[in-house]
Formats: C-alpha cells, structure tokens, sequence
C-alpha cells in the first residue's frame, strides 16, 4: 500500500515564503502554505514550485514536515507584478516538465490561472492528473475592475481552457461554483474546498494589544492596501461611527506608507471626511502579531468589492471577535449574517456605518457574535479539515490513494 502521496503544488507568484501585505502577497501565500504544512503533517510529501524572485534564494528551501518550497528559473530573478508574469509561463512549464519527467509527482495542484496554464502544460504529455484552485476569476475581477483591470490579454481565455482541461477544479466558495459553471464547468469536476484559519493560533483566548486611551470602541481592518479592498468604504463609514478609532493595517511597513499611492489616497479621503485624527495607519503587520491585533478589536470589518474567499474574515471569527462583511464571494459562506457577523452591500459607507453601529451598542450581541463565530471556524475551517477535503477532492484515483493512507 502507498503510504504517502507526492504533490506537487504550483503557485507562480504566491510563495510560502514571502512576506505578507504587499500588492501581490496576502491570501493565496496563506492558503498554500498552510496547505500544504497540514498535507505534510498527514505524511504526505508537498513541493511547492514558485518562481524565483531573488538571485540569492537556494534551489530548494525546507518548509515545514514533509514540505519543500522549489524556486523556479523563469523570467528575471527579481519581483514582478503578477499581471506581469505571462511572458515567463512558458519557461516556468519547460522547467516544471523537466523536473517531474524523471520524478513525477501523483498529482499536481495549481494555484492561480498562470500556473494552472504552466501546470498544464508540463504534467499532461506526462499523464499526471492535475487539480486547480483559481483563488480569483478574470471575469470577476473584469466585472468589478473595469478598466483598471490590469489582468494581460487572454486571461478570460486561458481560464476557460483550464476549467475544460483540469481533471478537478476546487472551488473556493459557492459563489465561484456558480461563476465556473457559467464559464463551462462540468458541475462534477467542481468541487468546494475553502481556505482555512490556524485553529491553534486564532483563538479567544490569548493576549489582545492594548487599546489607545481616549476612544470607545476600536474597529480594525486587516487588508492588503488596494482600492478594490474597500478600505475607503470604512473610513467614510467612520464619519458615521461616533467614538471608533479604526485601526487599518497592511500594505507596506510603516516608514514605507508615504509612498504609496493607495495610502496618500485614503489618508487624504480620513481628513477629507473629518476622521484623519481617528485612523491608524499601521502599514505591515507581522503574522506572529495579527492575533492579538484582531483580539483588541469590537468589530472586525471587511468590505471589498468583490472577495474570492477572504481570510481575514475567518481569523477574526476564529477569535471571536464579530465581522461586518460585504455580501461578496466566499464571505457570503464564512460569515453569517445575524449569527456571526452582519452582511452589507459592498460599496456603500452608510450601510457599513449602520452594521457598526448595531454591534458597538449591543456588548451582548457582539459575544454573542464572536462566540458562535469561533464555534464555527474550529468546527468548518480548521486546517486539518481543509487537507482532508483537499486530498478527497483531487482526481478519483488520486482521492483513493490518499483515502487508503487515512483510513
């Protein structure tokens, strides 16, 4: 009997290893990383390929149990913005192929649409069965984006080859169910497999930042520092919220904040609407402090535009701390309005204003809130549930293979 499988995870531009809160690094990077540590602990063998983004890094660095993160020659060794990335693809799926040709893997996951195209064309002349998680559409992003999309040309195109190609896609939410099948999916090679939370690390219990004196309430924003995020939405909410200091964290480190256009366009949107002197502008928060940063809060808000699944959301439940969430993407799953947290409409401050309101006057609805909403993220996403449905959600014979090794 096999007693572990060999997958092999490939996420172009998301690594494990990268620090959060940047442009391009936030949920995916969490996503597979956590991913695949769990795997590892299940005894199985990961290898997460990524592209090389510094000259200095080792061919292969050891992640965690089991876990290996393989840094991919492809186009410069130096940070290029994802919507940069396609012209290297090619490259990335001749080294993929190369590497797997003597040692194939049992099966290939993929992350994101340009690895899920690289992927795809370095396993199928070698029969490896893939699975893809697309972590975001085009034509999602096309629709809330517009002209600012700055996905290349062909995106809509090759993610449609990739639902036809793929043996599995893993569907991160209901909503994207709906958009895959509308893209063509056949509903029986969908399967829903959401991220997942630390279970162990985000927790009621444990130590909370101290409060700034003199503010009643704190609200608290955990985002990386784009507009889609909606960040702007909160803050122009804040007029609203007498008393509530807001607390935005992410993006860059602190120091590196004027620079950044995102941050000079909501720090002037705070003074222009009257709240500059009641936002904290934290920039980049390390991971080992995000805990005790969602523990001080009263409400925890995410309000972007669209969301394909939206961690944040679920570490902060996990602490038990309630959400005001935009009735987006994955967070129409994770958070349940009335129960958890309350839903809003995305773009609009006044309804934001009102959800924070109703829960920074009502102490007993907001324990309320933060207890059923840690029941529910040990209970639906702990880390080890999502391997587990992860390996039963891979093509049918890879599914067998790892059900063999659990049972």
């Amino acid at each position: 009997m096999t007693t572990h499988l060999r997958i092999a995870m490939v996420s172009e531009h998301a690594s494990p290893l990268a620090v959060l809160g940047g442009v391009d690094a936030g949920g995916q990077n969490v996503f597979v990383a956590s991913l695949a540590t769990a795997l590892g602990r299940l005894g199985h063998e990961v290898v997460v390929h990524t592209r090389r983004d510094d000259p200095a890094l080792p061919e292969r660095v050891a992640f965690a149990r089991g876990v290996w993160v393989d840094h991919v020659d492809a186009g410069p060794p130096r940070p290029v913005p994802k919507d940069e990335l396609l012209p290297y693809m090619d490259e990335f799926a001749k080294r993929l192929y190369t590497s797997w040709l003597g040692d194939p893997p049992d099966v290939v996951h993929s992350h994101f649409w340009m690895s899920g195209k690289a992927s795809l064309a370095a396993a199928r002349p070698l029969g490896i069965p893939v699975a893809h998680t697309f972590h975001a559409l085009g034509v999602v992003k096309r629709r809330h984006q517009g002209d600012k999309d700055t996905s290349p040309a062909g995106r809509l195109d090759t993610e449609r080859a990739i639902i036809a190609e793929a043996d599995r896609v893993l569907a991160t939410c209901t909503d994207e169910v709906f958009e895959l099948t509308r893209l063509g999916a056949e509903r029986s090679r969908v399967a829903v497999v959401p991220c997942g939370v630390d279970t162990a690390r985000f927790t009621p219990e444990g130590p909370a930042e101290p409060r700034t004196p003199g503010f009643a309430s704190r609200i608290v924003c955990l985002s990386r520092m784009v507009e889609r995020k909606g960040i702007g939405n909160v803050i122009e909410a804040l007029a609203g919220v007498p008393g509530a200091e807001l607390v935005v964290a992410g993006g860059p480190a602190k120091d590196e904040l004027p620079a950044d256009a995102e941050y000079r366009r909501l720090r002037d949107m705070a003074e222009r609407h009257g709240v500059g002197n009641r936002v904290d502008f934290r920039g980049r928060v390390e991971r080992d402090d995000i805990p005790s940063l969602l523990r001080s809060a009263d409400v925890v808000a995410c309000t972007p535009w669209y969301e394909p699944f939206g961690i944040v959301p679920v570490e902060a439940m996990a602490c038990g701390v309630p959400v005001v969430a935009s009735a987006v993407g994955g967070m129409i799953d994770t958070v349940l309005d009335g129960v958890t947290g309350i839903h809003v409409p995305p773009r609009d401050p006044a309804r934001v204003a009102r959800a924070l309101n109703s829960l920074l006057g009502d102490e007993r609805a907001r324990k309320a809130f933060g207890a059923a909403g840690a029941r529910r993220a040990r209970a639906r996403y702990s880390w080890e549930r999502i391997a587990a449905d992860t390996l039963a959600a891979y093509p049918l014979r890879v599914a067998a293979q790892a059900q063999a090794v659990l049972s």
